[in-house]
């Protein structure tokens, strides 16, 4: 999988994309990520950003560079082929979920495009075939927090990035929330593992998971059971 990140600050995602599970994926081949400086784009002695027509607070970013960028990675169509998508992340997207993260993971190429402060000039939808993506109902300086949080859901439910037997136990991927887990010491100042995860019944560690899981998610998040 290609995953392009489109930003005005690259270094932002340096530590990110080479360490922990998303440094792992790369180094096993599985999946390759490119982060590109929009800067790069901007024409010397020019902003990468402007003020809003019509007044008001904010800058909303050029669409000469963000125009520029997206043809060099799509060519000068900017046509999307089949497998890919491009996604921008604004408050005004559809919700993140893990379902989309999953979606996203089967995608053979993956364009992530970064706003900042008021975002992109609308125009560029009309250009580039994108879609917006909401990490929560609230408002960050930029995009590029959002894309490391679509970019790590993603990356892991890849084929090969981490087992499979744990990405079916992760929240969400049944339809609840999973459920607690512990691990040594059986018993830290007073406070005791459950008795049955000792036990070695495997049946019947199995079920208490399914139910204290179902019982987490009635408690927190009853809306997924509904």
């Amino acid at each position: 999988m290609q995953i392009d990140v489109v930003t005005l600050f690259p270094q932002f995602f340096e530590p990110f994309v080479t360490g922990s599970i998303v440094g792992r994926a790369q180094t096993k081949g599985l999946v390759r990520i490119a982060v590109h400086d929009l800067w790069a784009f901007v024409p010397p002695g020019e902003r990468a950003d402007d003020a809003p027509y019509g007044g008001g607070p904010g800058m909303v970013l050029r669409l000469g560079p963000l125009i520029a960028c997206m043809e060099s990675l799509l060519g000068a169509g900017l046509a999307v082929p089949q497998g890919c998508r491009v996604i921008v992340p604004s408050p005004a997207g559809e919700r993140f979920t893990h379902a989309r993260a999953a979606e996203l993971a089967s995608l053979s190429r993956l364009v992530i495009v970064c706003g900042h402060y008021e975002g992109l000039d609308e125009r560029f939808f009309s250009l580039v075939p994108a879609s917006e993506l909401s990490l929560g109902d609230f408002v960050l300086t930029g995009g590029e927090v959002a894309a490391l949080a679509f970019l790590d859901a993603t990356v892991r439910l890849v084929p090969g990035v981490i087992k499979a037997e744990s990405a079916r136990a992760d929240s969400f991927a049944g339809g609840a929330l999973d459920w607690p887990h512990y691990t040594r010491p059986a018993v830290f100042r007073g406070l005791a593992v459950p008795d049955v995860l000792l036990s070695g019944d495997h049946q019947r560690i199995a079920a208490w998971r399914k139910e204290a899981a179902l019982a987490r998610t009635r408690e927190r998040r009853r809306d997924l059971l509904d």
